[in-house]
This record gives structure tokens, sequence and C-alpha cells, in this order.
């Protein structure tokens, strides 16, 4: 394979919450020696590209704010396409100043759709506000749908696919769209984007009912590790411990 491309989970592949993965800054920055360009991409609708890179920075590991693709700022993007001005926005303070910046108004009590994301404070009423604005017709866009998170120390935490379960079984219905992974979307942007072949890049992930099925999806090669959600080897699938297997291998 001739890469140019990496594309890099970020929960439980570079990073678990606060804790950088054993290797990864050692890993991604011999993989930028080789000339092999480095883009994060995360499900984590929370995340604000420029925190994220200060974050990974922070960990020595090399990052810049356009390398950080999430999917709360795609599904603002979309959002825009479909001519929402004041969706219901279920998610974390990260999501919620994004839309505000992208122009989206206080939906009040009329809201032209509905997009969810993770949020740590989502109660009863939230799901009846979301229920509500789901019943008016508007589309219901959905950032991802992981049941959990990995976190320091081994444990997970609910993800942004519990949240969209008890939105889904109190309306009746799944959302229109879902943004991230396992669809192909923003990878098929990013490749697009930097003028990348499918075969010439590579996706890098620790889940793989989302990041490698993405890639596959995309028409990808994927790589999983073992560093997050899945413990143990998938016999056929390419992989290793973790990134720094992978650098071993393209050596």
């Amino acid at each position: 394979m001739s890469l140019r491309l990496a594309i890099l989970d970020l929960d439980g592949t570079v990073y678990r919450g606060s804790e950088p993965v054993e290797g990864a800054a050692e890993a991604v920055a011999r993989l930028l020696q080789s000339g092999v360009l480095i883009r994060y991409l995360t499900n984590n609708s929370a995340a604000r590209p420029a925190e994220v890179a200060a974050k990974l920075t922070r960990m020595g590991i090399p990052a810049e704010a356009e390398w950080v693709i999430g999917t709360g700022p795609a599904a603002l993007q979309r959002a825009a396409e479909l001519g929402l001005r004041r969706p219901l926005i279920v998610g974390e303070p990260g999501l919620l100043e994004s839309a505000a910046e992208a122009g989206f108004h206080d939906p009040g009590e009329t809201p032209d759709g509905l997009i969810t994301g993770i949020c740590r404070t989502f109660d009863y009423r939230m799901l009846d506000r979301a229920l509500q604005a789901g019943l008016t017709g508007g589309p219901w866009i959905a950032t991802n749908r992981d049941g959990t998170y990995p976190r320091e120390g081994g444990r997970v935490e609910p993800g942004a696919g519990a949240i969209v379960g008890a939105i889904a079984a109190a309306l009746g219905r799944e959302p229109d769209e879902v943004i991230g992974k396992p669809e192909p979307t923003l990878i098929l942007g990013l490749l697009n984007s930097l003028g990348i072949r499918p075969d010439e890049a590579i996706v890098v992930g620790d889940r793989p009912d989302t990041d490698l099925e993405a890639g596959r999806r995309a028409g990808v090669p994927t790589w999983l590790v073992l560093t997050g959600v899945q413990k143990s080897a998938i016999p056929g699938q390419p992989g290793s411990p973790d990134l720094i297997g992978l650098v071993d291998s393209l050596a």
C-alpha cells in the first residue's frame, strides 16, 4: 500500500478521556515523519476542532485544528443545507456554542427540526422537548449512534446512541439522517477534499461496528487497535494491540 492518509479515531484509539493511549504520540509522529497525512475523525459531537487539537497537543500528540473532523460541525452543516434555522439541539455546550456561532437561533416553542448528540445532562424534560420537536415533522439529524464511549481506567459511559434510543422509543421512528460512523459520508468527503483515493488511505479505530464499518463502506482499508472497546483480535481483520503496531507494519 502507498499510504498517503491515516484517518484516526480518537476515543479509544488515540486517547481515553483525559489519558493518552500509550504509544499514540510516537505513532503519530512517525507517520508524519514518513510523509503520511493525519486526520482525526471522531463521533463525539461535543468535540470542537480547536479544543481537540489543543487537548492532543497537551498530550504530546501532533495536531492542528484543521486535522480534526467531528460530527457536531458536520451535523450543523447538514442542518443548514436542509434549510433549518431553529432546530432543537440536544447536546453538550460545545455543540450548542458551535450552533450559535453558525447562526442557528433559539427554537423556542417552534423548532423546525431536531439535532441530537452526546448530552450528559439529558433528562425526562429534555426527552419530552425532543419528542415534541420530532412530532413537528421537521428532520431529525443524529450525530452518531455510539452506545458507549471509552473513558479513563478502561471504563465506558453511555454514548449518544443511548439518547437516540430513548428518543426513538418515544417518537416511534428512527433519525432521518445519521452523520457519524459507520456512515461513510465524512470519510468520503475528506478523501474528496484532499484528492486522495480510497486505496491510498487507512481508517484506524477500536470499534468494528463504527470505525471499521465506516471505512469498509467508503472502500478504505481498515486497521483495528485493541486500546478501546474491542479487546481481542478479529480473524481476517488487520490490526495490532495499539497504533505502534500499525506504524511498524508499514515500515
